[in-house]
């Protein structure tokens, strides 16, 4: 009897050794080990627009220890070891002409409400020695980025106030034209260039930027405005969420000529992880997303490469990848398929590192050069909802476009008369 019950001991004990042997993934422990020595900076999440959405913005009603209706809260980021985050202070492209700013502005407050309330979790971060620091205190250093050109209402001024509350990046247009630069639906044909590419104020607007020591966003516009902007811009330029268009052709996505211009002047592509990018479907798997990262690297090396999973912002998420918690497994696949430690600490955030420190060099060195501070031509963005004090004779187009509109008027009477 004795022997009989050693004898199972012993077979139950040999069977858990097995399933610990099995569970113990070598790919996973190497990543984890690259993660805790270098940050996983990812390039853009929502989780600021679903405190909007689902509770207007009042965090004393939340609590991100337990919230479970997104796709991110402190216990996923946690287990997901995000080291920076690139916050999205996002509003909808509804709010152009109408109450853009005032929107952004809350969602720039928002984040920082966030890290005041979870001090133990968030350290506020505005350059690339603040993420360093942030990652050595075992903290997330919470980064911001405005997503649309809509949110600055066509104003130098506005984009660097909001520099001054800490956005490091602007994503030059969302899902509509600016009155200053075309978004990507043009390239779709379902929209009508503007502007072709960017206006003269666009291209005011981007050596603002370079002075300024703010990102380039490209997530989002034409390839026409991507390659005016590579041709321009002083500093490396990114692309805050997107994936590869050979990969998955939808026009949301980087060509490979782009990445390989990415690559020339030393910027990043920040990879999306939303099915409608990765798979063009609604389904797909975390070796979806894989394929895109070995793509990137394969045109333009694992120097450009990053994360950008839009988490909190997107309907759909691969197999494997469905919320912040599961980005270690897609760091193991890499090292799967044979990506080298340095390769890999690359995309997870030495890469970003390196461009937000040559955009600070960029705005460094060009420090003496003063603010521009040229406004918008008025006739580019005249609407009812703005004024145009300040522009000279402006007033007397506004009252000749009254009148204008007042004689249309009383003809249509006269007709229907």
């Amino acid at each position: 009897m004795v022997s009989k019950v050693i004898s199972a001991v012993c077979l139950a004990l040999w069977v858990s050794s097995c399933v610990i042997t099995l569970a113990e993934d070598p790919h996973m422990t190497r990543a984890l080990k690259l993660m805790s020595e270098t940050p996983l900076i990812d390039g853009h999440n929502d989780l600021p627009w679903q405190l909007r959405k689902q509770f207007n913005n009042e965090l004393n009603k939340v609590d991100l220890n337990t919230l479970n209706t997104t796709h991110t809260n402190i216990p996923k980021i946690k287990e997901g070891r995000l080291g920076a985050q690139f916050w999205s202070a996002y509003v909808p492209c509804e709010s152009q002409y109408k109450d853009a700013v005032r929107q952004t502005l809350e969602q720039i407050d928002v984040v920082h409400r966030m890290c005041q309330k979870y001090p133990e979790t968030f350290m506020f971060a505005t350059s690339s020695q603040e993420i360093m620091n942030a990652f050595s205190m075992k903290k997330t250093a919470s980064l911001i980025g405005v997503e649309g050109g809509h949110s600055i209402d066509s104003s130098l001024g506005t984009l660097r106030v909001m520099y001054q509350l800490g956005v490091r990046y602007l994503t030059l247009t969302h899902s509509c034209n600016t009155p200053w630069a075309d978004n990507w639906l043009v390239d779709t044909g379902s929209e009508p260039s503007q502007h072709n590419g960017l206006s003269p104020f666009g291209k005011q607007l981007i050596v603002e930027m370079n002075r300024l020591g703010m990102l380039i966003d490209l997530a989002h516009v034409t390839v026409a405005v991507m390659n005016q902007v590579l041709d321009m811009s002083k500093a490396p330029v990114i692309f805050s969420h997107s994936s590869a268009y050979k990969v998955c052709p939808h026009k949301r996505n980087v060509p490979d000529d782009i990445l390989k211009r990415v690559n020339q002047t030393g910027g990043i592509v920040m990879v999306n992880f939303y099915n409608d990018y990765v798979t063009c479907n609604k389904l797909a798997k975390l070796s979806d997303v894989a394929d895109h990262f070995d793509h990137i690297k394969k045109v333009a090396g694992a120097g450009i490469i990053g994360f950008g999973g839009d988490y909190d912002g997107v309907t759909r998420l691969p197999e494997g990848l469905e919320d912040v918690s599961k980005v270690p497994k897609l760091v193991a696949e890499l090292l799967r398929r044979g990506w080298t430690d340095d390769e890999v600490k690359a995309a997870l955030g030495n890469n970003l590192l390196r461009v937000l420190t040559a955009v600070e060099k960029v705005r460094d060195s060009l420090s003496g050069t003063n603010p521009d501070d040229v406004p918008i031509p008025y006739e580019e963005v005249k609407n009812p909802c703005r004024t145009s004090y300040g522009y000279p004779n402006a007033g007397a187009i506004q009252s000749l476009s009254a009148l204008a509109l007042l004689l249309t008027l009383a003809l249509q009477a006269l007709v229907t008369a």
